[in-house]
C-alpha cells in the first residue's frame, strides 16, 4: 500500500498565521503503532523509554515521541531529525512472533498536525471541551478525545523553546479537520 502525500515537506511550517502561533502537518512523519501484553517489553527492547501509565508520551533522545494509549497500547511517532527513519525501521523489522506484540501500522490511518506557539490552549478551546492549559496538560499529558466533532490523540509536546501540541486524527478527516484548525488560528 502506498502512502497518501502532502505537496510539502514534512517538519515545514504548512501555514503560520499568528507571530506567536504556527500550524505545522506533519503527516509525511513515519508513525506505528504497537499492542499486546508484550509490547512494552518488546519496545524497552528496542531501547525505547515508555511512559509509567496510560495516557502520557515521552520523548526520545532522538526527538521521537512514545505515546501509551493504554496498559498494552503503544504509538510510536517519529522524529523530524532523522525523518523518522528509526519509526520507518521498528516498522519495517517487526515480525509476528510467539510474543503478544502485534503491529498497528499508523501512517495511512492517521494524520499528525502541530500547532506550537504561546496562543495553543486558547485556539485549542475553540474546538475541544478538553482544557489543555499547560497547568492542567503538562509536557506529556495524552488526551484521546473529540475536536471539532471528530475524534483526536491530543499530546502535549512542549520544548523548552516552546508550548506545542501533536494532534492526531482520522487520515480521512484530515482536510475537514485542517480547515478547523484553520479556522480556530
Amino acid at each position: 500500500m502506498t502512502s497518501l502525500r502532502q505537496q510539502h515537506s514534512a517538519g515545514q511550517p504548512a501555514f503560520a498565521l499568528l507571530p506567536t502561533c504556527a500550524l505545522t502537518d506533519l503527516t509525511d512523519l513515519p508513525r506505528v503503532g504497537f499492542r499486546g501484553a508484550d509490547s512494552a517489553r518488546y519496545l524497552q527492547s528496542r531501547d525505547f523509554v515508555l511512559p509509567d501509565a496510560p495516557n502520557r508520551a515521552v520523548a526520545q533522545v532522538d526527538g521521537s515521541y512514545a505515546v501509551r494509549l493504554s496498559q498494552t497500547e503503544y504509538l510510536l511517532l517519529g522524529s523530524a531529525q532523522d525523518q523518522g527513519q528509526r519509526i520507518a525501521e521498528e516498522e519495517a523489522r517487526w515480525a509476528l512472533d510467539p510474543q503478544a506484540n502485534y503491529l498497528l501500522p499508523r501512517q495511512d490511518s492517521h494524520a499528525w498536525f502541530e500547532l506550537s506557539g504561546q496562543h495553543v490552549p486558547e485556539v485549542m478551546a475553540k474546538l475541544c471541551g478538553v482544557d489543555l492549559n499547560p497547568q492542567v496538560f503538562g509536557p506529556g499529558a495524552v488526551a484521546q478525545t473529540s475536536a471539532a466533532r471528530i475524534n483526536v490523540i491530543v499530546i502535549n509536546a512542549t520544548t523548552a523553546q516552546q508550548p506545542r501540541l501533536f494532534i492526531l486524527c482520522d487520515r480521512a478527516s484530515m482536510a475537514y479537520f485542517h480547515e478547523a484548525l484553520m479556522d480556530a488560528l
